[in-house]
């Protein structure tokens, strides 16, 4: 697809373009966002502000058009989450996201056939919600290869891909006015060592410090600095604050020419590869020694209930049996289906006390996951939430005649819910392909939505199909939502896996043991699954944390106990 490049000049928003253009993708403009005129830099926690004297020589050196807007808004939204839970998906009016917004659209009117926005979040949970939330309502697919990636091991990968790019901003532990100017090569050994010592980002994820990119891989022209000023900003003998001022920078020619290749990750970690093997060798096993089963429809009627179901435990709510008016004609569309059963909901969550923002998790089953039908589930569902929906799963079963579509949920009114909703395109695990959140936090439990084997950075299955590739996809996706979620990893309470043809349930048997997964699991055939995927694994998980009585202050205190393996070690 073509692209836009959200530009700070920094090593991360350059290298991350190399990545894009691994992937297949075409740059055809950069965007930035500049503080005032007189200004250096502003206290914005959303955007590299230092180093935008030089922004314009990055853009000529890509040989793309750049696009500028001056920063308007205030941090005023301060919290994980940006824009409202309700359906609607507005911004937050006089927000400095809203910039980005403006931004964007701009682009879009100049060029209106890009369809993505590179993004070189790498940990920033805060960065990586606005400019999803942004993209999200223009139409644009974040572009994020950088994301969760292990920052030791990125700047070693930047090095050897020659991103050259230099110091100009320091301000952590360790660094000061001296290691201005500095390359990331000759840094490395240094930044290693803080590391070490005090815990300093690698990468400087935690404003330790910026850069600003004089070569890269896509560049045609390599920037030089000829004159450049030190500002300090606070003097202080562990941690000063100081930047460079850019003062004269100029483009040369390229010393020699690369083809802007970078190194792609492995699709699978080590352990999920041999997990892989392992159930490659179970379906040869299997296919030597006797033939497969596929699903094969009950055909048998059975009666629903005509009224939805609620179970309270505490203060959680189960509903299920969620399916349309019987008043409806057979024949509405299936929107008008979702709908009426999402008004349901929200009468049933109401006369609780509760609202559509306190759904936790949803599991909807739909006739066919066909492509048609798929899509026009999702557009109905989609109105009735905003940011960070519930997580959830969606299934294909027989459905009893004139029913299309049915669902089940959990709910919980809690301050302390937050959702794992990425978006953007990685090499991390799938952007959501509907609108669920990968996971939702509601303190003690992990509630992860339905994982199928699709590639990260395409959202396709394996080609061509693969049992094998799937299950380990689905394991290494499950595991790395999970430690994304709660970082503490957790203990898995229970796993369900969603599979299509019941001789492979064998085959998931055997990697789950591989795996050493010891929890209660639900093995489920169904008619299908998202994208014609054969399996969807899904669990919730408890974060270790745990409510205990402080004896000092007679408050209550949460404490996290180590597990391993799944085996609560000590607390």
């Amino acid at each position: 697809m073509k692209y836009v490049a959200l530009l700070s000049g920094g090593k991360d928003s350059c290298y991350n373009l190399s990545h894009c253009n691994a992937n297949g993708h075409q740059l055809v403009a950069a965007a930035t966002l500049s503080p005032q005129s007189g200004k250096d830099e502003i206290d914005s926690y959303m955007y590299q502000t230092v180093g935008q004297d030089a922004i314009e020589f990055v853009a000529r050196a890509l040989e793309v058009p750049l696009y500028r807007r001056v920063i308007q808004g205030d941090v005023i939204e301060q919290n994980a989450e940006y824009g409202s839970r309700s359906a609607g998906g507005a911004g937050v009016l006089g927000d400095e996201t809203e910039d980005l917004y403006t931004l964007l659209e701009d682009v879009k009117a100049h060029h209106p056939d890009v369809q993505g926005v590179s993004v070189g979040a790498i940990l920033s949970n805060y960065q990586r919600v606005r400019v999803e939330h942004v993209c999200r309502r223009l139409s644009l697919t974040p572009l994020a290869y950088l994301w969760q990636r292990d920052q030791a091991e990125l700047l070693s990968e930047m090095i050897a891909a020659g991103i050259n790019s230099v110091l100009i901003k320091v301000a952590g532990i360790g660094l000061t006015v001296k290691h201005l100017g500095k390359t990331l090569n000759e840094m490395q050994e240094i930044l290693t060592k803080l590391n070490r010592l005090y815990g300093l980002h690698i990468c400087g994820e935690g404003g330790e410090y910026e850069t600003l990119t004089l070569d890269s891989p896509l560049f045609k022209h390599r920037i030089v600095l000829d004159e450049t000023e030190v500002v300090m900003h606070t003097d202080n003998e562990f941690a000063p604050v100081a930047y460079l001022r850019i003062k004269r920078a100029s483009l040369h020619p390229k010393e020699s020419s690369t083809d802007g290749r970078v190194e792609v990750l492995p699709l699978l970690e080590d352990r999920f590869g041999e997990l892989k093997n392992v159930v490659e060798n179970s379906v040869l096993d299997r296919h030597e020694n006797s033939s497969s089963g596929t699903y094969e429809p009950t055909n048998k009627p059975y009666r629903i209930l005509d009224l939805p179901s609620t179970h309270a435990i505490g203060s959680w709510l189960a509903i299920g049996n969620i399916h349309p008016d019987p008043s409806l004609d057979s024949e509405t569309p299936l929107e008008e289906q979702v709908r009426d059963c999402f008004t349901q909901l929200q009468g049933i969550l109401e006369s609780h006390d509760l609202r559509m923002e306190d759904v936790v998790n949803i599991t909807l089953l739909l006739p066919s996951l066909a492509t048609k039908v798929f899509a026009a589930a999702n557009k109905a569902y989609a109105e009735f939430f905003g940011v960070s929906p519930p997580s959830r799963a969606c299934v294909g079963v027989d459905l009893p005649e004139g029913v299309g579509v049915m669902l089940e949920c959990v709910a919980r009114k809690d301050d302390t819910r937050r959702a794992l909703h990425v978006q953007g395109l990685s090499y991390w695990a799938p952007a959501n392909i509907g609108p669920y959140s990968q996971a939702v936090t509601v303190e003690p439990y992990v509630f992860v939505s339905g994982q199928i084997g699709l590639l990260p950075p395409s959202l396709t299955l394996p080609s061509p199909p693969s049992l094998a590739l799937e299950t380990a996809l689905v394991f290494q996706h499950t595991d790395r939502v999970i430690r994304a979620a709660n970082t503490t990893g957790g203990h898995v309470l229970l796993s369900l896996y969603w599979l299509v043809h019941d001789a492979d349930s064998i085959h998931t048997r055997r990697a789950c043991e591989t795996f050493c997964e010891e929890t209660p699991t639900l093995f489920l055939v169904v008619a299908s699954l998202p994208r014609g995927a054969r399996i969807e694994k899904q669990v919730l998980v408890h974060t270790g944390e745990f409510t205990v009585p402080d004896e000092d202050t007679f408050t209550q205190v949460s404490r996290t106990p180590d597990f391993l393996s799944g085996t609560c070690m000590h607390i």
